[in-house]
């Protein structure tokens, strides 16, 4: 199924400005969501292809979101993709084990990300 929608989950409103603006460049429609909650809900009414999930966030983290998203059966098909600054082998291990089909540490590198998203799709 190619990749069409994007849901992007930052807490940062400079990272999701970044993320979209690079993404629509590239011909996707983006959703942005700024918390964990929020993607989850998000998810399940938007159905959007593919989700972007920072881990460091107030509330919900990305890695429990991650974790709800890819369990719950209107959401679990959702490709997830972290994307954080959180670069040590056991938190991408431990982002792998909550249901992320890929790991990506910021600053993101916008060829190794538009790879994985094809990828994916």
């Amino acid at each position: 199924m190619p990749i069409k929608k994007i849901m992007v989950v930052d807490d940062s409103p400079t990272e999701r400005a970044y993320m979209e603006g690079l993404l629509k460049k590239k011909g996707y429609d983006v959703l942005v969501v700024a918390s964990g909650e929020a993607a989850i809900e998000r998810a399940k009414n938007d159905q959007p292809d593919l989700i972007l999930m920072d881990v460091v966030m107030p509330g919900l983290n990305g890695f429990q979101a991650t974790r709800a998203i890819t369990r719950e059966e209107k959401t679990k098909h959702i490709p997830v993709i972290i994307c954080t600054t959180k670069d040590q082998e056991t938190d991408k291990i431990w982002g792998l084990r909550q249901g992320a089909k890929d790991y990506v540490t910021k600053p993101v590198v916008e060829a190794d990300l538009l790879d994985k998203i094809k990828a994916l799709g």
